[in-house]
Parts: structure tokens; sequence; C-alpha cells
């Protein structure tokens, strides 16, 4: 029977497993806590092809424990009873392991069904999700479970894996393999720290390779092609997705052109264009906002272009927006302004208007008194003053001038002026 290569070579030491020394390595916590083997009910929080699964089997051996595993996209809560009948027999003596994969996909009901026997220690639990288990997990089993954080696989520790992935196939089929210069750093690059998916590749290229004289070439073209847009992972469910929204904005209220545009790119490469272009025309307001006060009809320019023209051109405008948003003053003073004013109004604030800013139509038609409004137009310099906020937040101060030169004018204007 068929077993992919990922499966073949997956690690039987803690040794083996690749790029998660922070929590596996020499002395590391998660580490020492396998080795003492009083192993916790725990969750792993990480990208896929990380070790999650590798991991969990590694546990279950070196602790003797009967290990079920459960995919939570496609178990029920009868799968759980299943597991349940079998404590305290001669199938599990030693009680149970669970590994549920994607835990994020149990509703709260099954969640709970687990309760009872991870609080007695029958069922240790490893849950694994890729999404961020403070968001996704539900309380009850966050409070019952130690999470520990898988990262992202760098390129140095992929490398290593597919070097003896290639090692490997080369056994397997008795071919050697010459790559090109830089193919397999390629693969490294291009799996987006997914090990599982650099093993595919290596199985692939070996498959599709054309051998002469008991060799075969990995060029750097067929590495390409079995890799494009491996390391995308952007998917709108997902927390990477989010997380690279926030990059690219961030970077920006940074002053950071380079990794404004290098963001920018992800998204676009990943199929996120109209998130882009979004998130774009917030930072404009959100971030340079009064600094520049011209840069929301730009980056709206930009992004109309991009919109009209689509991919790959659309590139063009939105790389233009991204740099000239990441290189302008930057000033959030309008953004804190309404953020105050509407937690005022939040926390009931809220009281008459004054009498003079009311509808005058009000006046016309039911003739009451006048409102003794001062038109400022009438006064010099077009201003009066006059009360304009309700009694409740007479006084208070939502919009503080920023320190840059647009908004340090206008100040200096109307302090010469209210004077």
């Amino acid at each position: 029977m068929y077993q992919p290569l990922a499966d073949l070579l997956r690690p039987e030491t803690l040794d083996d497993v690749y790029g998660q020394e922070h929590i596996l390595g020499k002395g590391a916590i998660l580490r020492r806590l396998i080795d003492s083997g009083k192993v916790p009910n725990m969750i792993f929080y990480g990208p896929s092809g990380t070790g999650k699964t590798t991991v969990a089997n590694i546990i279950a051996k070196q602790t003797n424990r009967t290990l079920f595993k459960l995919n939570a996209t496609t178990a029920s809560t009868a799968d759980i009873k299943q597991i349940v009948a079998q404590l305290d027999t001669f199938m599990a003596p030693n009680g149970v392991l669970l590994y549920l994969d994607e835990i994020q996909s149990f509703n709260k009901k099954q969640q709970q069904s687990l309760l009872e026997y991870i609080e007695n220690g029958k069922i240790t639990l490893i849950a694994s999700t890729t999404e961020n288990p403070y968001f996704y997990v539900f309380n009850a089993i966050l409070s019952r479970s130690t999470i520990f954080e898988f990262k992202q696989i760098s390129a140095d520790a992929a490398l290593k894996a597919i070097r003896r992935a290639v090692a490997y196939m080369e056994n397997r089929t008795a071919l050697a393999a010459e790559p090109e210069p830089g193919a397999l750093e390629y693969i490294a690059g291009a799996c987006g720290g997914d090990i599982r998916k650099a093993m595919n590749a290596v199985e692939v290229l070996f498959s599709a390779a054309v051998a002469e004289e008991g060799k075969i070439t990995i060029t750097l073209e067929d590495v390409k092609a079995v890799t494009q847009k491996s390391s995308m992972r952007a998917d709108r469910e997902g927390d990477n997705y989010y997380d690279l929204l926030s990059a690219l904005q961030k970077s920006i209220r940074g002053s950071d052109p380079d990794a404004a545009v290098y963001y920018l790119g992800y998204l676009l490469e990943a199929g996120q264009m109209q998130s882009a272009c979004r998130r774009l025309m917030v930072t404009a307001a959100e971030d340079i906002g009064l600094a520049y006060p011209m840069i929301l009809p730009i980056v709206k320019s930009c992004v109309d272009a991009a919109l009209m023209l689509g991919m790959p051109e659309a590139r063009i405008p939105l790389g233009d927006a991204a740099v000239l948003l990441a290189t302008s003053p930057k000033s959030n003073a309008g953004y804190n302004a309404i953020n105050s004013a509407m937690q005022d109004i939040r926390k009931g604030k809220v009281g008459e208007f004054p009498r003079h800013l009311q509808n005058v139509h009000a006046d016309t038609y039911t003739m009451e008194r006048e409102q003794g409004y001062l038109y400022p137009h009438d006064y010099p310099y077009h201003w009066v003053d006059q009360q304009y906020l309700p009694d409740v937040v007479a006084g208070t101060k939502y919009y503080e001038y920023g320190d840059n030169k647009i908004e340090q004018a206008a100040k200096q204007y109307w302090e010469k002026i209210k004077k």
C-alpha cells in the first residue's frame, strides 16, 4: 500500500524533530515533561507541517499509553464514546492518550464531553490546532490544558529535512540525484515552513524525473513547478490572514516601505487583493490622516486603478500606495479624537443639544423663542466664541493637534484667532 514520503520519514525521536528547539531542545520545558513521563493535557498550536502529530506519536511511545487519533473535522461524539468505553480495560490499562487534530472544529458540547475524563486523568488530551486556541477552544478545555506553540520551521531547518529526504529517495530508487544549484534551497524557502509540503515536493520530483545512466537531475524549473505558491498561507478564516493584514499596517505605521511592499506582495500572491486594498485605505485614514490630508484621495485613486486593472498590473498602483503611505508623515490625532468621543457616548455622556445648535426649522414652524445662534461668518476670521458640546461634556478636549507640519500650522492659526 502506498505510503507518503512524509509518513515514511516521520521522526521517531525528539532529536529528529526539526525547528522546534524552543520547546523540544535539551532542557526545554516540553522536552522535560515528555522525558519525565508525566504528560499533562496539552494543546499544540502552530502551522501545518511543523511536527505536532509527530510529537504526539513520540509521547505515546515514550509513556506507554494507548494512542487514539481523531480529526475533529470528521469525528463525532460517538467516536469519543467508543474511546471512553475502552477505559479501565486491558485495551488501555494505563489510560488513553487522545490526539485530537483540529480541535477548533469541535463544538462546545463535543469539547465538554471530554472534561470528566481529562480531569480524572483517564484520558490525556493532546489537541492540535492551526488557529489561536484562545479564540477557538472553549475556556473549560483551556483551563485544564497547557498550550505549546509550534513555530513555523525556518528555511535552514527545512533544508536539513529535504536533504534527508533526497538521501532516502536515492537509496529507495537506486538513483543518484544531482540537484541544480539553488534547487533544494528553493524548496526550503517555498514550502513556507511546512515540512510535509517539502517532503511531497521531493517525492514528486523523483517520481517525475527522467533517469539517465542511474542519475536524475533535479532542475530549478521543475522545483518551481511543484512548489508554486506553496507558502502562501492566507485563508480568510485563519490567523495568518489577519497576521498579514496586521503586519502590512504596522509596517506602514512604522514607516518601513520595504516591509510594507513585502507584506503587500504576500497578500497579492495569496489572492487577497481586495483585503489589501481595504487595509491600505484604512491605514491612510488611521495612521497618516491629518498629517497629509490628501493621502486618502490619492490612495483611493490607486485602489480604484488596481480594481480596474486586475492582477498582475494591479500590483503597480498598490505598490505605489504602500510606499507613499510608509514614507508619509504620520498622525493618529483624528483617529484618537473619534475614539475618545465615541467612548464617552457609550458611557452615557449624552445630554441635550445646546439650544442654539438645534434645527432652525423648529423655531419657524412652532413659534418657539429665538435660538440665539451666533453665525460665525458674520464675525472676523469667521469665528465667534460659543458652546457647541452638550453641558455634560462641555470643555472636553477630544482632539489634540499632532506634531506634524500641517496640524501645527492649523494649531498656530487657531490659537492666534481665538486669543
